[in-house]
């Protein structure tokens, strides 16, 4: 079966590639989150405001790790304990170890992933990382949470998603980068409806709950020269996302207490103990 991550490279020579369009002078919230995750692929903006964060939260790396393993035990137990065999990866950053497609295709090899992100830096990346199983798929496509319309229609994603069985939506630490302005509940509902009875919702969101001495403001100000914004949400703002669809146990709770894995090391937070961070899963009626 072809794989569309290798077709699409024979758009490498386009005038227009990823790597003609990043500016290292500003701050990527992909590319912070690789810095965090001890990755290689950042500048000089992306790491001031990463040690920014750090300088805040001490515990802001073993937060973003945490925040990762949230992803794979999530991922994990979807392909090893429901039907769902296709995931929608929705800003999913630059390519680490423990990418949705190698922890599903682990489980099962026919597995399909689409991945969704709007900085070029993650498409260049991905382009040549996000290697498949023989039996599964997976593409890699640049495009914007807020363009649904895009997403949902785009070729590369609706030749590895079948729209009319069960999808996994997966929105891991993407919508804190979508403003109040921007509405992104409603955004989050259109491709909700897009999807079948069956389906899943997998998302996780930063939050200022566990930290009420921390002003907004100051969390906020890495991002404010940014490519986005960072926008933290309370327990019931995050909650609304999953509006109308029936949350899977333990509920929406911080991403470490998130069906923990004995098996799995748990890095000790300091600053408090506390990812700063929501997770949860949700099925469609």
């Amino acid at each position: 079966m072809v794989d569309p991550v290798n077709r699409s490279n024979k758009r490498a020579a386009d005038p227009d590639t990823p790597g003609t369009r990043i500016d290292p002078t500003i701050p990527s919230p992909a590319r912070i989150y690789d810095y965090l995750l001890g990755g290689k692929d950042h500048f000089a903006a992306d790491r001031e405001a990463a040690e920014h964060l750090v300088r805040l939260s001490p515990g802001t790396r073993e937060g973003v790790r945490a925040h990762r393993a949230f992803l794979g035990r999530a991922v994990r137990h979807l392909a090893e304990n429901t039907e769902i065999t296709q995931f929608l990866d929705i800003g999913t950053g630059i390519p680490t170890q423990g990418n949705t497609h190698e922890i599903a295709q682990r489980v099962n090899p026919a597995a399909r992933v689409a991945y969704v992100d709007n900085d070029p830096v993650v498409l260049a990346h991905g382009r040549a990382l996000l290697a498949s199983s023989e039996e599964g798929m997976t593409t890699v496509i640049e495009a914007d949470l807020r363009d649904p319309d895009r997403i949902l229609s785009h070729p590369d994603v609706t030749g590895v998603i079948d729209f009319t069985r069960p999808v996994a939506l997966v929105l891991v630490g993407v919508l804190h980068f979508i403003t109040d302005e921007e509405n992104p509940h409603e955004l989050v509902e259109r491709y909700k409806a897009a999807v079948p009875p069956g389906s899943r919702i997998l998302l996780s969101h930063i939050t200022l709950d566990f930290a009420p001495q921390v002003q907004e403001e100051e969390f906020t100000k890495p991002y404010e020269k940014g490519s986005a914004p960072m926008v933290p949400r309370s327990h019931a703002q995050v909650e609304k996302f999953f509006q109308g669809w029936t949350m899977v146990s333990p509920g929406l709770v911080e991403v470490v207490t998130w069906r923990p894995d004995e098996n799995d090391y748990q890095e000790p937070i300091p600053g408090g103990g506390h990812a700063w961070a929501y997770g949860g899963l949700a099925v469609k009626p």
